[in-house]
């Protein structure tokens, strides 16, 4: 299983919220470009950037942190937050990043994915589903939806979709543990390759995520439990991931 750090950008920084609250965030690193570059020395494989004023505004404003990072590092990049037209997608990709992930554009402009999708080849694209008792949320995830995460999966399986990250809102920045079940149970019902991410508090967690692999849980995005130090990620890195 791959362990992906994560760096959250909000105004040039990196920062950690709890629940996705803007109003409830912790800055750890006023230099993320130092952060990244720290994670690739640990023994990081990838990286997961997520631009917070892009998911909030609709519009990124860490364009220069985004760009430092990918100068200065060598290995994949993957990022979210913010994107909402092939513009943004194409902007991203250009700039070369490994992978975009994307999520309110699903719901609100399909179309647009759709032909995305068909244009960039599958691992370029990853569907990023936040869930909120097992109904997605959009727009940072301010907006609630009625759509079922399993049904939405499903659909965008048909059009060509491979690799979800899956982020139960409740757990994200809470150092509560992932949500087994629900990853347990989307993995098994879409077939799909899931990125478990919200929740990761301890070496437990991580080992316990590692059973899921099984049925398609491969990968996990942690952030918080890092910064605060919640298991040694040097070991992790030489003893427990495999790409």
């Amino acid at each position: 299983m791959l362990l992906i750090p994560a760096i959250d950008l909000k105004n040039g920084s990196c920062v950690r919220l709890l629940q996705g609250d803007a109003d409830a965030e912790t800055v750890y690193s006023d230099d993320p470009v130092s952060t990244a570059c720290s994670f690739e020395k640990a023994g990081a494989k990838r990286l997961h950037l997520v631009d917070l004023d892009g998911a909030f505004q609709g519009k990124g404003a860490n364009l220069p942190s985004i760009r430092a990072i990918l100068q200065n590092v060598s290995i994949p990049v993957q990022i979210g937050g913010g994107l909402r037209s092939a513009e943004d997608i194409d902007r991203m990709l250009a700039l070369g990043v490994s992978s975009v992930i994307v999520g309110t554009m699903a719901v609100k402009h399909p179309d647009v994915l759709e032909n995305l999708i068909k244009i960039y080849p599958e691992d370029k694209i990853i569907l990023g589903i936040d869930s909120r008792n097992r109904k997605v949320a959009v727009e940072g995830w301010k907006e609630g939806t009625e759509i079922d995460d399993v049904e939405f999966a499903l659909s965008w399986k048909k059009s060509g979709i491979t690799r979800v990250v899956y982020t139960d809102i409740s757990r994200d920045g809470m150092l509560s543990g992932p949500n087994m079940s629900a990853l347990r149970n989307i993995a098994q019902q879409t077939g799909l390759k899931i990125v478990a991410s919200g929740g990761v508090s301890s070496m437990h967690d991580l080992d316990q995520l590692k059973t899921l692999e099984a049925v398609g849980v491969d990968q996990v995005i942690s952030g918080k439990a890092i910064y605060e130090g919640k298991f040694d990620l040097n070991e992790v890195f030489k003893c427990w991931q495999n790409e």
